[in-house]
This record gives structure tokens, C-alpha cells and sequence, in this order.
């Protein structure tokens, strides 16, 4: 699907130049689950972007998910006062501990690396993005990129998920200011449309919005759901990719699964 597309009921609009694809709810689920094998998160999807010509078997398949968290109005006007480096070390000691408790229970540790990109915000267009690089075990040169974009809105918060590896990641900070471009509220769903004393208030602020928003359900930080979706993708292509080879060793071949 390209051009224009509603999002939400009528939430937000997405225009999709040529050089991007769309799938709809029902396709997202099919992507992540059916083809890339991940569990269902119990979290709904709006959709999904794809690069034009997107294979979901090759391993430099990227995308954006897409959803939405009615949390409330989040309040910005801690933007000018946050001290990332510290709010980074905070994130850090917690997801040691989260890790710590994975461990226990017989799951590789997790570690957040550190920033890829620091936290942006425009106080204009009420955007914001940043990214971290997370590793998962003690596999070398397997870091997965968890790249965030989020869009401010009177009842909550548009989310953007990047589903991609490290290596990806100058590629995605390019797209980034035309990806923010593509989609926005609408006409009484955007953060100048917020009423108080009758909308809903977030308990949370710009870093709780960086850090998770509130702590967290399971010992993770919101939006590491995605990190871990990232790293099964690649888990999923490389044991495709095994079958292939050993399929075309053994002479057979097979067709390739439909999109």
C-alpha cells in the first residue's frame, strides 16, 4: 500500500512517498509472528513502513512498526532541563538488574550499550527521537539497534519502532527527518488540541517517555519488546538461510514464501 493512509480511526495520517511500502494491522502480525517467528506481544499494532522492494527473508531487512499508547498528554517542559548522560546511566543500572533476573531464570543477559543516537527533541513539532545500542549475550558484532521515534499527541504518544541491526544504523539516521515527515495527528488529536482539567494527564515526562515510561512490566524498559523482535528476526533469517543452503546441497529446491 502506498499514498495516503488513515491511521487509528482517524488518530494520525500517513503519506507514504514511493520509496516506502505500508502493511496494514493484520499484515504486521504476519510479518513478526508468521515470518520473523516472534511470540505475540499482546500489544496492538497500528501497522507497519517498509523499504519499496522489502524481503522479509533477507538479512538486511528493516522496518518501522507502528502503535499507538494512550497514556495521556505528556507534558514537555522538562525538555530544556534533562541531563541524558545521567538519564543513560540510570537506564543502565536498570537493565543490569532486569538482566541479573533473566539470568536466573535461564536467559542470556541483556546489556544497554549506550546511545547511538542521543535523544532529540523538536519542542516545535513536539517530535522525539533517539536510539540505544543494546547486546544480547556474549555473541561479538551481534548489537541490536533499538531506534525510537515518537510523536507527542493530546491523548498519548505515536510510537515508531525501527526493527534493525547496528550495522544499519547510518542508514536509519539518514531516513530519520523524512520518516518524522510522513506522519502527524490530526485535527483534534494533536498536542495543541489538549484541554486541561479534561484530558488525561501522563504520570510520566520526556524521560520517563526515554526511559520506558513507567518501570516496567517484567523487569524491561518499554520499547525493548522491539529490541528482542530484532534479534529473533535475524535468529529467524539465519536458520532459513541454513535450510536454504542445505536444501540446494541436498538438490531440492523450494519456493520461496509468499509476501
Amino acid at each position: 500500500m502506498t499514498g495516503g493512509v488513515e491511521e487509528g480511526d482517524g488518530l494520525a495520517t500517513l503519506n507514504l512517498p514511493g520509496a516506502y511500502r505500508y502493511l496494514d494491522s493484520a499484515g504486521t502480525d504476519t510479518l513478526l509472528t508468521g515470518l520473523w517467528g516472534n511470540p505475540a506481544s499482546g500489544r496492538k499494532t497500528l501497522g507497519t513502513i517498509v523499504p519499496a522492494g522489502f524481503d522479509p527473508f533477507q538479512s538486511n531487512a528493516w522496518c518501522i512498526v507502528l502503535s499507538f499508547e494512550e497514556d495521556g498528554y505528556v507534558k514537555d517542559d522538562d525538555a530544556s532541563k534533562l541531563n541524558y548522560t545521567k538519564l543513560l546511566k540510570q537506564m543502565q543500572e536498570g537493565t543490569r538488574a532486569a538482566s541479573a533476573e533473566r539470568v536466573k531464570e535461564g536467559y542470556p543477559p541483556i546489556e544497554l550499550v549506550g546511545w547511538a543516537a542521543p535523544p532529540r527533541y523538536d519542542k516545535d513539532t513536539h517530535k522525539f527521537h533517539w536510539a540505544k545500542e543494546i547486546k544480547f549475550g556474549d555473541v561479538p558484532g551481534a548489537n541490536t539497534l533499538n531506534y525510537n521515534l515518537r510523536l507527542l499527541g493530546r491523548r498519548g504518544v505515536l510510537m515508531l519502532n525501527v526493527v534493525a541491526d547496528m550495522s544499519q544504523f547510518p542508514q536509519i539516521d539518514q531516513a530519520t527527518p523524512e520518516i518524522l515527515g510522513m506522519i502527524d495527528f490530526n485535527a483534534g488529536h494533536r498536542y495543541a488540541d489538549y484541554t486541561p482539567g479534561v484530558d488525561k494527564l501522563a504520570t510520566y515526562g520526556l524521560a520517563g517517555l526515554v526511559a520506558g515510561g513507567i518501570a516496567l512490566k517484567m523487569g524491561l524498559f518499554k520499547g525493548l519488546f522491539v529490541a528482542l523482535l530484532a534479534l529473533k528476526k535475524f535468529v529467524i533469517i539465519g536458520i532459513i538461510a541454513l535450510i536454504a543452503i542445505l536444501k540446494k546441497f541436498l538438490g531440492t529446491r523450494r519456493s520461496p514464501p509468499a509476501s
